[in-house]
């Protein structure tokens, strides 16, 4: 081996050692560094024409495990899931009270019904009257409170999704920017381990938000897709876009600067973001909805109980609410039989009108019956009143009123019409009003006009469970003839201009309207425009069968106390109408409890509980019903802080797995310390050697 190749070989050695060195000193500085990944040099020998020569570099390298690192952003994602879902949920269960403490909102049933029934003990109580009010009405203003702050914190929800999504943009710039300096250090041979350590813990964060798929690129750097493959960084970023509405799901869509085409939506699995568009859109309004159908079931029987009941004395008028109904279509479905009548101050009856409504006929005080259609049912029972009363319809509301000093009362009998007496179908005399619709259960019947305006357009938008959106469908009203109810379902399930590819609309039994998605994709449905209308200023169809979110998940703030009842106490009806009694007796009478007997009961009454949030449509009590919405909301809020604790914990060994393979060991570093030590001293030794060579072979000369 000549000097010069001696002197060449211990000159690479040297070089390495030095590379070496500089490896092992940055790893020890950042030995407590969070996100730190230890270096090492790749070297190799130096044959040349089949002859060592020495060492060669060929970089510094980072020591990393992909399946590690898959792993903890995973686990990351999940984390980041779960605990965002549970603190929000946490919050919201806090407003509906302590399950130990007298004002848990659940118990208001379990309250109205104690104070009713000290009111049938005694009726005549001014003050029991009024306190079984207050109860009703605290319990409606608590609805109303959780209501608007469910809203508020989907409100927050929703700020914290574009916040989120903001930092996600931020973020993929960022590792498309560093991808970009990777690749230059990587060609031009320097040491890049800084720029990908940054990187990495920009992928870390980022998992945190959202689920990704990280793969290494071939010139240094990683691409970042999307759970579905969308590419979101690479040679650039592309701009994430928070979709939002008032009225269907959100959905985050990818837009590749300069790139042609629309924006496409993103499958996102896990990472806040996911947890936050699930409480947004499923979880929060899914609650909401529980609590509306909860106070609705719950008002219904009150006034169930309330319009099969009369004060003392008699109120001079009745006056219903709004059906969103024609008064024929509503008289249609009735069967049964109902007693309207007209008594004075004393309760003694004046007129009393027996409507058979399965048999379509009409009698006054007992005598001969007299048929009547539903298209002639007001005139029929004008005329049957005569001068001691009148009926009139206005606006899908009916009214009952009694002449002179005279007052009405309703016996409900046998009639129903989707699971409602006469009284109870139209609220002549509800003692819990609302200010918009309150039931979807409309009666009407497959063979029943839909009354809507031919013509008028209902956009719906159908989307995947995610809420990413498949297509928007606008159906037209049928114009054909006389539209039935089902032309109209015909209409919205239609294959081309309805959802027929996706699902399906059903009316059921009491005239409630929804759909059912397919399988397996089961499509949902939202509404993003309604311009229907059923007759002149009627309800749309959204209105009138509770489609979409917004009028669902409202209903529980709309509820509230009869003012006419909260101003006079006496008009409560804690009475019933007794028919039996002889001529000339009064048929109402003071100090009759029966009424408030009634309504103390309200909450061992078996109901239909429509499906709403996390349970389905079930025939059970008003208490029971309590009873599993109170503790949805408790299993609910533990097994999301049960899936946070067991995602932290995976997130905690996963990192601590990879801290194993890709944190900095003292101990080892220290016996490479002293190994390239001992190989610069040696290479440093065989320069010297060289160099007194070659000043002796100078001497010699």
């Amino acid at each position: 081996m000549s000097l010069s190749v001696a002197l060449r070989t211990a000159t690479s050695g040297l070089i390495a050692a030095q590379t070496g060195l500089r490896a092992i000193s940055d790893n020890i500085a950042n030995v407590n560094t969070p996100g730190y990944v230890r270096k090492i040099v790749d070297q190799q020998q130096l044959v040349v024409n089949g002859m060592g020569q020495g060492v060669t570099v060929n970089g510094v390298r980072r020591v990393t495990d992909q399946y590690l690192q898959l792993a903890s952003m995973t686990a990351g994602s999940d984390a980041g899931k779960w605990d965002v879902y549970s603190r929000y949920l946490d919050n919201a269960q806090a407003l509906f009270g302590d399950p130990s403490a007298k004002g848990f909102f659940f118990n208001g049933p379990d309250d109205i019904a104690a104070a009713f029934a000290s009111a049938a003990n005694d009726p005549s109580s001014s003050l029991l009257r009024g306190q079984a009010l207050s109860t009703v009405s605290g319990f409606l203003q608590d609805a109303d409170r959780i209501n608007s702050q469910i809203a508020q914190l989907g409100q927050t929800v929703d700020t914290r999704v574009s916040d989120s999504v903001a930092k996600a943009n931020s973020l993929l710039a960022q590792i498309a920017q560093l991808n970009t300096d990777i690749g230059r250090a990587r060609v031009s041979g320097g040491d890049s381990a800084g720029s990908e350590n940054i990187q990495s813990q920009m992928l870390n964060e980022l998992s945190g938000l959202m689920s990704v798929r990280v793969s290494a690129r071939g010139q240094g750097g990683v691409n970042v897709r999307s759970s579905d493959g969308v590419m979101l960084a690479g040679d650039a970023a592309t701009t994430l876009t928070f979709n939002r509405s008032d009225v269907t799901r959100g959905y985050v869509s990818a837009a590749t600067p300069g790139a042609p085409g629309n924006p496409q939506a993103l499958t996102i699995g896990s990472g806040q973001i996911r947890g936050l568009l699930d409480l947004r859109d499923i979880k929060l309004p899914g609650m909401a909805d529980q609590l509306g159908e909860f106070v609705s079931r719950a008002s219904e029987q009150l006034n169930a109980a309330h319009n099969a009941s009369s004060s003392f004395p008699a109120p001079s008028a009745l006056n219903g609410r709004n059906t969103g109904l024609d008064l024929p279509t509503a008289v249609t479905g009735f069967t049964g039989q109902t007693t309207v009548a007209v008594v004075n101050a004393a309760g003694v009856l004046q007129r009393r009108v027996d409507i058979n409504f399965s048999a379509g006929t009409l009698s006054v005080d007992g005598g001969a019956s007299s048929a009547f259609t539903p298209a002639s049912f007001l005139t029929s029972l004008n005329t049957a009143l005569g001068a001691l009363g009148s009926a009139s319809f206005a606006g899908g509301a009916l009214s009952i009123a009694a002449a002179g000093a005279n007052g009405v009362a309703i016996s409900e009998g046998t009639s129903a019409r989707a699971g409602k007496g006469f009284s109870h179908f139209f609220g002549l005399n509800d003692l819990i009003r609302s200010g918009g619709p309150a039931s979807f259960e409309t009666g009407l019947a497959p063979t029943d006009a839909n009354g809507f305006t031919p013509g008028d357009t209902l956009t719906l938008r159908l989307s995947l469970p995610d809420g990413n959106p498949i297509r928007d469908v606008t159906v037209a009203i049928p114009a054909a003839g006389s539209p039935s109810m089902t032309d109209l379902v015909n209409a919205l399930n239609n294959n081309t201009t309805g959802v027929g590819l996706y699902g399906a609309f059903a009316l059921d039994a009491q005239g409630g309207l929804a759909f059912t998605g397919n399988p397996p994709i089961r499509a949902e449905v939202a509404v993003v425009s309604d311009g229907t209308h059923r007759g002149v200023g009627g309800p749309s169809i959204c209105q009138l069968f509770g489609l979409g979110v917004g009028q669902r998940a409202g209903r529980a703030g709309s509820f509230f106390t009869d003012p006419a009842l909260v101003a006079d106490p006496t008009k409560l009806a804690l009475g019933r109408l007794d028919l039996s009694v002889a001529a000339g007796a009064p048929t109402i009478r003071p100090g009759d409890g029966q009424g408030a007997l009634a309504l103390s009961q309200t909450n061992t009454v078996t109901a239909i509980f429509k499906a709403a949030g996390d349970l389905g449509q079930i025939s059970t009590t008003l208490a029971r019903y309590a009873a599993e919405f109170g503790g949805s909301i408790g299993r609910d809020s533990a097994g999301a802080d049960t899936r946070k604790i067991s995602a932290n914990a995976v997130q905690t060994e996963a990192d601590a797995r990879r801290q194993s393979v890709e944190g900095v060991n003292i101990d080892e570093e220290l016996v490479r310390l002293t190994t390239y030590q001992q190989a610069f001293n040696a290479s440093a030794r065989m320069i010297q050697a060289s160099k007194d060579l070659f000043d002796a072979l100078l001497q010699i000369r």
